[in-house]
C-alpha cells in the first residue's frame, strides 16, 4: 500500500520526494511578504516524522547551516519516515540580524501562540498549528547570546525515555538535563508528548565549523536512532560520547571593569579555582573571580568589559567530574580527526587543547 502525502500549509508532498513550502507570515511595513521557509523530505517508507529547526532566535545562525548540511546528505535518499526542515524560524529576526522580533519580544516565550495576539504570538501560534502539529520528534537549534559562546551540548528534560534516547543518540559531549522554560518551542512541544531536545553551540551572528560538523553528525545521528536513515555498515563499540550534568550554575562578575579570562572553555574546574580577573581601567583595583562550585565550563563570555552582576561563565556540574572530563576528551579526539586545521578557529577552540 502506497504512503499518503504529508500535507502542511493546504500542500501535498509526495512520498519519494521533496519541496520547499512558503509558509506567510506576515507583511513589513513596506507591503513585502515575509515567508517562513519549510522543507518537506517525505520518504516512500513510513517512519517518524522529525522536524529540525534553526534560528527561533534570528541572530543564531549556526542552526541555519546545520539545516542546510543535514538536506543536501545522501543519507535522505533512503529515508524512512518525513524530514520537516525550518532553518529559518525568526525570519524577521534573521533579517535584520537580531534575536528578538520588531516588537522586542523573544519569540522561544511566546508558545503556544495565539491567532490574534502580538506578532510572537502570531508566529508561534502558525508554527504550532501549520507544522508543530504534524510532527513526531523535535531538534530545536540554538547558539549562545551575541558575545557568549556556548560549548556543544544539549538540554532536555530527560524524564521522557524518548526524549533521554535522542540526547544520547545526539552525543553532544555535554547533556544538560534542563526544565522547561514557560512559553519556549520545548516547553510546549512536551505539553504534547513530542519528544524534543535542543542543541547549544558556538555564539550569535558567527559560523563555527565545529559546532556546525558537530551539529550535523549529531542530527544524523539521532536520524539513525529513529531508524529514519540506513545503520552504518560497519559500526566499532563506541566509547560513551556524552555526560550527563546534575545542573548548571552561571558565575557572574562582582565589580564593573575590564576581565581577563583565565579558565577555558570545555576546561575541567574545582572550587575555588581563579575563573578570570577583573579590573578597573587604570589597574587601581583587581578582583578574582572565583568558582563557587567544580565542573565543566560550558559557556564563556568573549567580551571583556563587563558590568557588575553580568554573565561571565557558565559552569556544568556533574556526579562524576572525571566521567564528564573523559567525555571532552573524546569530543576533541573526534572533532580534530574530522574537521581539518584549515577551518578550525582560532579561538576559542584552540583553548579546548588538553590543560
Amino acid at each position: 500500500m502506497a504512503r499518503a502525502p504529508f500535507e502542511i500549509a493546504g500542500i501535498e508532498v509526495q512520498p519519494g520526494t521533496r519541496q520547499t513550502i512558503e509558509v506567510q507570515v506576515a507583511k513589513l511595513y513596506t507591503h513585502t511578504p515575509l515567508h517562513i521557509p519549510v522543507e518537506i523530505v517525505h520518504g516512500r517508507r513510513d517512519g517518524p516524522v522529525l522536524m529540525v529547526c534553526g534560528a527561533i532566535h534570528g541572530d543564531e545562525i549556526n542552526g541555519v547551516e546545520i539545516v542546510r548540511r543535514v538536506l543536501i546528505n545522501t543519507a535522505l535518499r533512503n529515508l524512512r519516515g518525513t524530514l520537516v526542515a525550518v532553518p529559518i524560524v525568526n525570519i524577521f529576526g534573521f533579517v535584520q540580524r537580531t534575536r528578538y522580533l520588531p516588537d522586542r519580544r523573544d519569540l522561544n516565550r511566546c508558545f503556544p501562540g495565539s491567532e490574534s495576539g502580538s506578532l510572537g504570538g502570531r508566529i508561534a501560534y502558525l508554527l504550532r498549528t501549520q507544522v508543530m502539529e504534524h510532527v513526531t520528534h523535535i531538534i530545536d537549534l540554538h547558539t549562545g547570546a551575541i558575545h557568549r559562546f556556548n560549548l556543544p551540548q544539549i538540554r532536555a528534560e530527560l524524564k521522557s525515555p524518548e526524549t533521554a534516547r535522542m540526547a544520547e543518540a545526539f552525543a553532544a559531549p555535554i547533556i544538560i538535563n534542563a526544565g522547561l522554560r514557560e512559553g519556549s518551542l520545548r516547553a510546549y512541544a512536551d505539553s504534547q508528548n513530542i519528544p524534543v531536545i535542543t542543541y547549544e553551540g558556538g555564539e550569535a551572528l558567527r559560523f563555527d565549523e565545529v559546532v556546525i560538523a558537530s551539529g550535523v553528525k549529531g542530527v544524523m545521528r539521532v536520524m539513525r536512532e529513529l531508524k529514519m536513515t540506513p545503520a552504518k555498515k560497519s559500526v566499532k563499540p563506541l566509547r560513551k560520547r556524552s555526560e550527563v550534568a546534575a545542573s548548571s550554575q552561571w558565575v557572574r562578575a562582582d565589580i564593573d571593569g575590564i576581565m581577563r579570562p583565565v579558565a577555558k572553555l570545555g576546561q575541567k574546574i574545582r572550587k575555588g579555582q581563579k575563573l578570570a580577573m577583573v579590573a578597573d581601567p587604570f589597574g587601581a583595583s583587581e578582583t578574582a573571580i572565583i568558582s563557587p562550585c567544580s565542573g565543566i565550563v560550558i559557556c564563556v563570555n568573549n567580551l571583556p568589559l563587563v558590568n557588575e552582576g553580568e554573565a561571565i561563565y557558565h559552569i556544568a556540574r556533574f556526579d562524576e567530574l572525571g566521567e564528564a572530563e573523559k567525555a571532552m576528551d573524546y569530543f576533541r579526539d573526534s572533532m580534530e580527526s574530522e574537521v581539518s586545521e584549515a577551518v578550525l578557529p582560532v579561538h576559542p577552540w584552540d583553548e579546548l587543547q588538553k590543560q
